[in-house]
């Protein structure tokens, strides 16, 4: 095992993929040595694991709202709002509120799985080095990376439409409707759009990254052969 990790991070200093795989085809073919390619198709498995196993959570009835890792609270201009609407007895109001935002970061994740795809097919050696020889979330940075502008640019019209699929635009509209009634408050009139499409994107990676953890520090949770050797390298 030593003697396959010193020929595999001696390998990883090769800068030149021409280099590398003249290096891979002088080795021994007794299967103690991972290829390239063995390498960043276990760095693809890992995240579409992550992908499959923990953002379709996110999708589900309470996905995000009885998750305390990723529950969208308010954002902080809308806590006063929340307190004063208790303050004048309207609990079930302001509690409808704050559910409805997770619903509509709920339904709109189902969203985010064709872009990740797209990204995990890109994953190249070099990536998959970093990723395998770098932290606990390496891997999901390295989709953050790739995919954060991207998903905010869907999921921005998608949470839009989920507001009016869920009812939110409407309680929310009544809700700081009330507050704005209250005598002695500043009006309030935030984007929450915006603030929900942010919440649900951390959500997601947030997500990811428990399922990266997961594979890294458990061998239970490498599902497959594949998995199971590529990250035996980082044991």
């Amino acid at each position: 095992m030593k003697k396959s990790l010193f020929i595999l991070l001696a390998i990883f200093t090769l800068n030149s993929c021409a280099e590398l795989q003249n290096v891979i085809d002088q080795l021994p073919q007794d299967g103690s040595v991972l290829s390239n390619a063995d390498i960043a198709s276990g760095l693809r498995e890992a995240l579409d694991q992550g992908i499959d196993k923990q953002v379709s959570k996110l999708t589900q009835k309470d996905g995000f709202f009885k998750n305390e890792l990723v529950k969208i609270v308010l954002p902080e201009e809308l806590q006063k709002v929340d307190k004063a609407l208790r303050d004048i007895g309207l609990d079930n109001l302001a509690d409808e509120g704050l559910k409805v935002l997770n619903r509509a970061a709920e339904d709109a994740v189902s969203e985010a799985t064709p872009i990740f795809v797209s990204a995990v097919k890109d994953i190249t050696f070099n990536d998959a080095k970093n990723i395998l020889l770098g932290n606990d979330d390496a891997a999901t940075q390295y989709l953050t990376g790739k995919t954060q502008t991207a998903l905010y640019d869907k999921f921005h019209p998608v949470i839009n439409n989920s507001f009016t699929k869920v009812g939110a635009d409407q309680i929310w509209a009544n809700l700081i409707n009330k507050y704005n009634s209250i005598p002695f408050t500043n009006n309030v009139n935030p984007d929450l759009t915006d603030y929900v499409t942010g919440e649900a994107l951390k959500g997601v990676y947030t997500m990811i990254a428990v399922e990266e953890k997961e594979i890294r520090n458990k061998v239970s949770s490498r599902t497959t052969d594949l998995l199971k050797k590529v990250f035996a390298l980082q044991d």
